[in-house]
């Protein structure tokens, strides 16, 4: 569908917030349930409105436009927002937009997994107080001045999740070496539209934060996990309610002892007290 809509769009009216009014059903369409669609587009629509550089690039490429917010759409994030970035980029020399998972996007993804019950991702400066030991600290110590006129240049960054049994994930931290080889591999990372320019801290936050990610369960993941777990549960609760056999010769609804030899007679007097009558 995404490739249908996105050819289409390059043949119809480039304005772009007609379009993403035209295209509102099928952007719905593949929004989780959560999403409120009118919502989405009233936003998205004022993103355009407001930028009108950014309006500009969406028309130089329309296909490249619906595409950057079909990929919010599915993700159920905003577009124009820390969750999911619109910026221009230059390709061939004109500009056209590219639509990029901000960090906060990438923590609400994990949220919505429900396996997590919180993430911390922190940068810590030059003349903040940072102690972190693998091993022996669940997480990290980071104490900050928080009156100190400048904490000094960034030189690393951590990210953690609290889950909800209250573990803690594994620590996922980065500094300055590690986050420069990150940038250096982003696309047109040197432009002077790049979030590394224009929100740099943001995105340390996103590349510790999209580390993080491959230690937290997936949506899918997490409820095969609770699937079986419920199963178990189930299979066990079935089993502890499951009464006892009786024991032979009683009968299992009345209690009462059967004759073993004419199955299902009940046998008033128990012990005998008398002689069976001779069978011959």
């Amino acid at each position: 569908m995404t490739e249908t809509v996105t050819n289409a769009v390059a043949q119809r009216d480039n304005s772009p917030a007609t379009m993403i009014t035209t295209y509102k059903a099928d952007l719905a369409q593949v929004m989780p349930s959560h999403v409120k669609p009118d919502q989405w587009v009233r936003l998205a629509v004022g993103v355009i409105r407001r930028d009108p550089k950014l309006a500009q690039a969406a028309a130089n490429n329309p296909a490249a436009f619906m595409g950057a917010l079909m990929d919010a759409a599915q993700k159920g994030l905003t577009p124009g927002t820390p969750e999911f970035y619109l910026t221009p980029r230059k390709r061939k020399g004109r500009l056209e937009v590219q639509g990029i998972t901000g960090w906060q996007g990438l923590v609400e993804l994990m949220h919505r997994a429900g396996a997590i019950s919180s993430v911390v991702a922190e940068v810590v400066h030059e003349h903040d107080q940072f102690r972190y030991v693998p091993g022996r600290m669940d997480r990290p110590e980071h104490e900050i001045d928080w009156d100190a006129p400048d904490r000094g240049r960034m030189r690393l960054v951590y990210a953690y999740a609290v889950m909800k049994d209250g573990a803690v994930s594994k620590v996922v931290v980065l500094n300055r070496a590690q986050i420069d080889k990150i940038k250096a591999q982003s696309d047109g990372a040197d432009s002077d539209f790049s979030p590394w320019r224009k929100w740099e801290e943001s995105m340390w936050l996103k590349s510790a934060v999209r580390q993080l990610a491959k230690w937290i369960p997936t949506s899918s993941e997490y409820r095969r996990e609770q699937l079986r777990a419920a199963q178990e549960v189930a299979a066990e609760q079935r089993h502890s309610a499951a009464p006892e056999p009786p024991p032979a010769g009683v009968d299992a609804t009345t209690g009462e002892v059967v004759d073993e030899v004419i199955e299902g007679e009940i046998v008033d007097d128990w012990p005998p007290t008398a002689t069976p009558p001779d069978s011959h």
